[in-house]
């Protein structure tokens, strides 16, 4: 007995002691282990900041950029297929000279998010490309497969496969506020890489044009053609967002960039990898924003929520009771108060299940229950529908 408590106390003590070593000077092993989550398929991994992790005061961005910038990549596309069918036709060149022999092609950037070498990116980037490569900053390079696009948000997951990958940490986008410093890492004009600062200008930007799902995080850091798809990151280098879109009237930088929060971006990607595709609730509506002077015109008894002014004939919202002229005022348990709202709280709704939607009706508030129904894709929507019945 007293052997066997020896031998027990010493093996504490050297595992104790082997604690000790690694947390001294290696202490990213033992937070990489207590912060890396598996994504649904258990065969990707990533790795999300601890909360309130901040900057060193007085250290500048130095660090947050050396930590960030190996996880994002150069993405360079290709379409062969671009070319024009007619191009060797004796005729076509006669009228029309030596036209379509150069490949569609484009220059964009991409973020590594799990050393298994998934990388997140922009849908546009990719979009119709059937020769996709990504480049390392340490040089390697390697083809890149498409996993699944959505370009509902823009946004797109690729795969490539090399040994020894650095992969991002997730950050926080939901914890961040209006001037909060961040940088801005991408390809911008095929210069190279380039890190641009400056601070969030504006959260929660929507109804832009840009995407369906629009909640963008507005910043005046530098984005230029080629930063698409590349990383937004904290002071910490903690990827907070994916640089999407910019407002520019010269093709330039102008101070308003826009970056898809990385919650939005990590939902997708789960679903992109375990599904390979995005699946929404839908109900087949056409909204509109509540303004007083719709309110006044329509003698509504409301003032806040989302006018519903076309019903899809035996779509789901129809067949739940919804009727032109109502006021939808909450989903489920989620209160919306203009159409973009509307629109994520249906796209939150899990198809195929009865959801809860209260409308004022003239005097009456009502409650109906719609049987959620699978979002169409985009492309088959676009034939049937205005991008306002989304819904």
């Amino acid at each position: 007995m007293r052997k066997t408590w020896l031998m027990f106390s010493q093996a504490v003590t050297v595992a104790v002691a082997v604690l000790f070593v690694v947390s001294t000077f290696k202490p990213q092993w033992i937070l990489n282990m207590t912060w890396r989550k598996s994504l649904p398929d258990a065969t990707v991994s990533v790795v999300s900041a601890p909360a309130g992790k901040g900057r060193v005061a007085g250290q500048g961005f130095s660090e947050a950029a050396r930590v960030a910038a190996p996880t994002v990549v150069s993405v360079f596309t290709n379409n062969s297929s671009a070319q024009n069918p007619h191009r060797n036709d004796p005729w076509f060149k006669y009228f029309y000279g030596e036209q379509g022999q150069q490949p569609q092609s484009g220059i964009g950037s991409g973020v590594i998010v799990s050393p298994e070498g998934y990388v997140l990116t922009n849908n546009h980037v990719v979009d119709h490309m059937d020769d996709i490569e990504v480049m390392l900053t340490d040089g390697r390079h390697a083809k890149a497969k498409v996993i699944g696009t959505d370009p509902d948000t823009d946004l797109a997951v690729l795969k490539i496969d090399l040994e020894r990958l650095p992969a991002i940490t997730l950050g926080n986008s939901e914890t961040l506020q209006v001037g909060d410093p961040v940088l801005a890492i991408g390809n911008p004009f095929g210069v190279g890489q380039t890190v641009t600062g400056g601070i969030v200008s504006a959260l929660g930007r929507n109804q832009l044009g840009i995407n369906t799902f629009e909640n963008f995080i507005q910043t005046d850091a530098a984005i230029n053609p080629g930063n698409s798809g590349g990383a937004l990151v904290d002071a910490s280098g903690n990827l907070i967002g994916i640089n999407s879109a910019i407002y520019s009237r010269s093709g330039g930088n102008m101070g308003i960039g826009f970056a898809i929060p990385v919650s939005t971006a990590r939902q997708v990607m789960d679903s992109l990898i375990r599904d390979g595709q995005v699946t929404r609730g839908w109900i087949g509506v056409e909204p509109r924003d509540l303004s007083p002077e719709i309110a006044e015109t329509f003698n509504l008894k409301t003032r806040d929520g989302v006018l519903i002014t076309g019903v899809l004939r035996n779509g789901p919202a129809a067949r739940g009771g919804l009727k032109p002229g109502d006021v939808v005022t909450t989903v489920g348990v989620v209160r919306v108060g203009n159409t973009a709202q509307l629109l994520n709280a249906v796209a939150a709704l899990k198809p195929g299940e009865p959801a809860q939607i209260r409308v004022q009706r003239g005097e009456e508030q009502l409650t109906v229950t719609v049987v959620t129904a699978r979002r169409p894709k985009a492309s088959t929507q676009a034939r049937e529908e205005d991008d306002e019945d989304a819904q």
